[in-house]
């Protein structure tokens, strides 16, 4: 096997990303068939093919799925070590890509947006995506850090909690159960439940719930975003269950109403989740401190007002 050097690894591991050898090369800040040339030196160093075209896609040959693994590993030890560096020099200076559950964009611009005043030499990206794309990202060693309200299992990520995610239930003002006081589980059971996939935090919560109470699962329509959930409950489709950071602004202009439910709300947390063979840089390791700090500013009094029933 002959060398191969970090630019086509780099080069590499954007197409592998992509599958497009277009994107790769708007991304890498090339032309398209320098990427292309690349790839094809790539390939000879390998001396094994790396993508197949089937139709119009493309996809990774076997080798090319060994080598991805290989150039992400590499790549990650080569940014540690030009970090490393850079603290060694005491640059301040970095960069943050994170990513979020689309939940947490409801309160993470305000964080990030005093975040970047307080560190503005810091360049950071922010990635919106459902749970299954955010953890990907963080196992492609694309994202830093990940925003979540449930962490993933399994001893590959480090999660810590960092502030109080209350869920709770929500109706469309004229709703039947709008006024009701201590609505009892088995009342809940014969609405309509407009819900998040399969898969998402949210989800797993509500299923817990009514099978605590030995309930079965009410009749649902599954949604993949909470702005389809929220639409959807003020067009009087149903009732949902939710962040309540996410529902601040319906709640001002009357458009939702929080329902008074009993064991309501249920209050989860907010997770920072990171890859646990990844060295966190400064930029992750600040970030993480004022997640912590700004999270115990909020008092518990503040939290219980701000999720009470109206």
């Amino acid at each position: 096997m002959l060398p191969i050097s970090i630019r086509q690894l780099q080069v590499f591991e954007s197409v592998a990303r992509h599958l497009n050898h277009s994107r790769a090369a708007t991304e890498l800040f090339l032309s398209q068939p320098a990427v292309s040339m690349q790839i094809k030196q790539a390939e000879t160093a390998v001396g094994l093919p790396l993508f197949e075209q089937v139709g119009k896609k493309q996809h990774l040959t076997s080798a090319g799925k060994e080598l991805l693994h290989y150039a992400r590993s590499m790549l990650q030890l080569m940014q540690e070590m030009e970090t490393a560096f850079d603290e060694m020099k005491g640059l301040e200076r970095g960069h943050l890509n994170i990513s979020v559950v689309s939940t947490a964009n409801y309160f993470m611009p305000q964080l990030l947006a005093k975040f970047i005043q307080a560190y503005p030499k810091i360049q950071v990206s922010l990635s919106v995506a459902n749970r299954d794309a955010v953890i990907k990202q963080l196992a492609d060693n694309i994202a830093d850090l990940a925003i979540m309200g449930q962490p993933p299992e399994g001893a590959e990520m480090r999660a810590e909690a960092f502030m109080q995610n209350p869920l709770v239930v929500i109706a469309a003002p004229k709703h039947a159960l709008a006024r009701a006081k201590k609505i009892q589980p088995k009342q809940l059971a014969t609405e309509t439940f407009l819900l998040r996939e399969q898969g998402s935090g949210t989800r797993g919560v509500v299923e817990r719930f009514f099978a605590s109470h030995k309930l079965a699962l009410p009749k649902h329509m599954a949604m993949d975003t909470n702005e389809a959930i929220k639409q959807s409950v003020q067009a009087g489709m149903g009732i949902g269950i939710i962040s309540r950071h996410g529902i601040d602004m319906e709640l001002e202009t009357k458009r939702l109403v929080m329902l008074d439910v009993d064991h309501f709300p249920i209050v989860r947390h907010w997770y920072i989740v990171q890859r646990k063979d990844k060295r966190p840089s400064v930029a992750a390791q600040e970030f993480e401190r004022f997640l912590l700090k700004e999270s115990q500013s909020a008092s518990p009094a503040a939290m219980r007002k701000k999720v009470s029933p109206k």
